[in-house]
């Protein structure tokens, strides 16, 4: 039994509120149970100096944890002076992702920057960003598309992430803290709205685990991202 009651191939709740920063291009706060996590897309004409003149646009990604986002009060990164290696491993993964859904011809020479601002964390941060990242990226195109700013749309592909793992033995779908805390086995699933891969990260906690079991993992995710695609819809029509 899982601490939630969730049968094991079930999401937690989810909610994606669309519209919600007055001067972003797309922003939206995506709930995934007790995650919470603002994402906006800033759009601006130009890219870095390693892309000048290239025709090519760009997609980036920034993210953070508010400082009672956890149950004890974190010290926030700008007053230490730096990020801590985990923020920049975990923008960096959604840059990626969001990435590999973009023709950067199309994009045109502009960035695009989403900004992940955890406001509530019980598991699966990184993966709730990727997903609510998505839909304000998208928001954000469709302003620069109905500007005419692009002429063909650069968005490919619905790009979402889940977690799966092994816990209490058994493979389970979108980990909660209390699960992923004690998991044998912690995952995350990166995909596009055809269920390609573009990340897979995966690790053994308490035990090793076998092929087959991976297998179960990515049915899991699978289920999992069909129904992630299914709320981006939802909330962008």
């Amino acid at each position: 039994m899982r601490p939630s009651g969730r049968a094991t191939d079930a999401l937690r709740a989810i909610t994606i509120e669309t519209g919600v920063s007055r001067h972003a291009e797309g922003s939206c706060l995506i709930r995934m149970g007790d995650t919470h996590v603002l994402c906006t897309a800033s759009v601006e004409e130009n890219v870095p100096p390693f892309l000048r003149k290239t025709g090519l646009g760009w997609v980036t990604a920034e993210y953070g944890m508010l400082p009672r986002a956890t149950t004890s009060r974190n010290r926030r990164e700008a007053s230490a002076g730096k990020q801590s290696g985990r923020t920049q491993e975990i923008q960096r993964l959604i840059g990626r992702s969001l990435r590999a859904g973009i023709d950067r011809v199309a994009l045109g020479e502009r960035q695009i920057t989403v900004d992940c601002d955890v406001i509530q964390a019980d598991g699966g941060t990184r993966c709730a960003s990727i997903t609510g990242g998505w839909v304000a990226l998208r928001l954000a195109v469709n302003k620069l598309l109905k500007a005419g700013d692009v002429k063909s749309d650069p968005i490919t592909t619905h790009v979402a992430a889940v977690s799966c793992g092994v816990y209490g033995g058994q493979p389970v779908l979108d980990l909660d803290y209390a699960e992923d805390s004690v998991a044998g086995t912690d995952g995350n699933f990166v995909m596009t709205g055809e269920f390609g891969l573009i990340e897979v990260q995966g690790s053994a906690e308490g035990a090793t685990f076998s092929r087959g079991e991976l297998g179960q993992l990515l049915d899991l995710a699978e289920k999992g991202i069909s129904d992630l695609v299914a709320a981006q819809k939802a909330a962008i029509s």
